[in-house]
């Protein structure tokens, strides 16, 4: 029951147009051949964006830096994105007028398609698409207020197996793996702990943790990817006169900790209320993971100044604009 909940909570809202190869598909019409290069070997490289609806008009949230990420993981996998990150950018800004959003997820993906088989192949076309949707909490209703989680008996990859600062599609195999045996438990999501049996991240989420005064996250070397939304948060907590620490965390000091919040461009910052079944502090959200998420909101719904320069306008659609996609 629980792991139909999740499937239901997270099903996307069918829109009217995809972005694939610089043009405005039918949502019907993006689709890659069965023997597409990606389907086999997993060759493909994607990213997450949220955008918001503020009183003037929707925004996206740190475009560029998504954008930039993209090319990163395209680069450490030796795949040629044949557009620019402003060419990106401004497809991205594009998607979500076409289609009229206010509010929208946004998931760009660059792929290896169809052209010939093998684990090494030259002669795959480069494939770009990219979609958004409406999708509300990524970890369900009344998440806010906080989730119960467990450790996974899934690690993440040891080093120099795969590239953990890649978000490449591979790598979310070993995520559906942490996240199904949550589900299938009992628990919203799963923690997993590096190759040395460290904290290392979420499914699809990093993590923080509170302990003895400080504000702790795991390092890069703890296989974690390199997420925008930690980042935001670091940057957040510095603005707030608050000290982040990046250093390996043993797995007890969940148990142990005053708080615990995941964080990701999906579940924006979610407290945790048990893991393991041990509840984290009070049991319910601790009170510098409200401060941040009440920061972090206000500056993405515009009830606070934009002062580090994270949200990307989406300029209303003109009419005639409108009838030529159409």
């Amino acid at each position: 029951m629980a792991l139909l909940y999740w499937i239901k909570a997270i099903a996307m809202k069918k829109t009217d147009k995809i972005w694939h190869n610089g043009r405005m598909i039918p949502w019907d019409q993006a689709t890659v051949h069965v023997l597409s290069h990606a389907l086999h070997y997993a060759s493909s490289l994607f990213e997450g964006i949220r955008c918001y609806e503020l009183p003037s008009g929707p925004a996206i949230f740190r475009l560029s830096d998504h954008m930039q990420r993209l090319i990163n993981s395209s680069k450490i996998y030796r795949l040629d994105l044949p557009f620019t990150r402003a060419e990106l950018e401004s497809a991205a800004v594009e998607l979500v007028q076409v289609n009229g959003l206010r509010h929208a997820y946004i998931r760009p993906i660059a792929l290896r398609g169809y052209g010939e088989l093998g684990v090494h192949s030259d002669n795959c076309p480069v494939e770009v698409f990219m979609a958004c949707w409406e999708w509300g909490k990524y970890l369900g209703a009344g998440s806010d207020e906080g989730v119960d989680v467990c450790v996974s008996s899934w690690n993440r990859m040891a080093a120099n197996t795969l590239p953990a600062m890649a978000k490449a599609a591979a790598n979310y195999m070993n995520s559906q793996l942490i996240a199904m045996e949550a589900h299938q438990n009992g628990y919203k999501e799963g923690i997993a702990l590096d190759s040395r049996g460290y904290v290392s991240e979420g499914s699809g989420e990093n993590i923080f943790v509170i302990y003895g005064g400080k504000i702790l996250t795991p390092p890069f070397s703890a296989s974690i990817l390199p997420g925008i939304t930690r980042e935001t948060v670091m940057t957040l907590c510095q603005d707030l006169g608050l000290t982040v620490v990046e250093q390996d965390i043993p797995r007890e000091m969940l148990y142990l900790a005053d708080e615990v919040f995941f964080v990701g461009t999906a579940a924006e910052i979610t407290p945790l209320k048990s893991v393991d079944r041990i509840p984290v502090g009070s049991g319910k959200r601790g009170p510098i993971t409200e401060r941040l998420q009440a920061e972090f909101f206000a500056i993405v719904e515009g009830r606070k100044p934009d002062r580090h320069g994270w949200l990307t306008r989406v300029p209303a659609l003109r009419p005639a604009a409108v009838t030529a996609k159409s």
